[in-house]
């Protein structure tokens, strides 16, 4: 928010519009629209891709907005000033903030008439959390927005590409939230409240436009902001652009594949193995194993592997002594667990290399 007062001037020029029997021409009753940019450090510091979104639309004739939040602004130098004003939070991720509630007393304070929404990047990280479970956080934070503005407009970005080393799943991960995201977008989106799709994945690469394939240099803030600008003037013009169809994200080659079978079973438990073959042109350091039981098995023992277990989702990493595999070798890691002796359906196992 530019906070400029011209409050002595208005005076002075009523003071001798009524000495001198001046009529006066109507002042403009018209409010600002407030936009808030809603997200994690990609938002935050420096954020530049606001710098840039804001130019973008004073010149295009975009002048009577307020960019509006609590967070300062992060300090981009392109020579020319820009509002600042922010609701990114660095380290903070889209279920987060959803389950602490954090976002009704940020927008009671800013009270926005637009949300530009980029969140889930810090929800990918481990892969330990669900694509749905990411999407019912949106679907939370969207109830907010409305409690708030029953006519509320949100633009939410199909988050940009991510792959940092220490992160072998976060690729694949980015892809399957965005891939959803249209889908869910469309199930949501209401005349009154309309939810649109900024696709900022699209054209974006995490080797090149980032400095640690999470955060963007100036090239990847610049692609934000000019995939940010055409559904934003949309809806500034009262126009909103469809949620669907929209174009799938391209999911990354296959590097590796994970093959799992059920070696024995018997009254309420069973053996499982799992064998992880490296498909890539190149040895690999780690490998990460992820697939979702549909019968409620529970696995109580691992062998071979680094193995955690969220409700249904598995999460298989490699042990301190296998995470090396040459190009074509494979590895097995294996797994007891518990089954209701009716159903033991076997799972689809996805599987990245580090």
């Amino acid at each position: 928010m530019r906070r400029r007062s011209h409050l002595y001037a208005v005076l002075v020029a009523l003071l001798v519009a009524v000495a001198f029997g001046v009529a006066l021409p109507a002042l403009s009753a018209t409010a600002p629209v407030r936009i808030m940019p809603l997200g994690d450090s990609i938002t935050a510091g420096p954020g530049c891709w606001r710098a840039q979104l804001w130019h973008h639309l004073q010149t295009a004739g975009y002048t009577n907005i307020d960019f509006v939040g609590s967070v300062p602004d992060g300090g981009c130098n392109y020579g020319y000033s820009y509002d600042g004003d922010n609701e990114g939070h660095g380290g903070y991720a889209a279920t987060g903030i959803a389950d602490q509630n954090q976002l009704p007393p940020w927008l009671n304070a800013a009270k926005p008439d637009i949300v530009l929404m980029h969140l889930g990047t810090n929800d990918m990280w481990g892969g330990f959390i669900p694509t749905a479970t990411v999407l019912a956080a949106y679907t939370k934070l969207v109830g907010q927005m409305r409690a708030s503005n029953p006519n509320m407009k949100i633009i939410v970005a199909k988050i940009i590409p991510m792959d940092p080393s220490g992160c072998p799943t976060c690729a694949a991960d980015v892809v399957a939230l965005d891939n959803a995201i249209p889908g869910w977008a469309a199930g949501l989106t209401t005349a009154q409240s309309p939810i649109v799709v900024a696709d900022l994945w699209t054209g974006f690469n995490a080797a090149t436009d980032t400095g640690d394939g999470v955060h963007p240099n100036d090239a990847g803030f610049q692609k934000m902001a000019d995939r940010w600008y055409p559904p934003l003037a949309q809806v500034l013009n009262g126009v909103t652009p469809p949620t669907s169809p929209t174009p799938s994200v391209t999911p990354p080659p296959a590097r590796c594949t994970a093959t799992y079978k059920v070696i024995s079973q018997w009254g309420g438990a069973f053996q499982g193995e799992i064998s992880v073959k490296n498909d890539s042109s190149t040895a690999s350091s780690a490998w990460t194993t992820t697939f979702t039981f549909a019968n409620g098995q529970q696995i109580n023992q691992s062998w071979n592997t680094t193995l955690t277990q969220n409700g249904a989702t598995v999460t298989a990493r490699n042990a301190t002594y296998n995470g090396n595999l040459a190009v074509g070798a494979s590895t097995t890691f294996g797994f007891t667990a518990t089954w209701n002796n009716t159903t033991n359906a076997l799972p689809q196992v996805s599987c990245s290399l580090g």
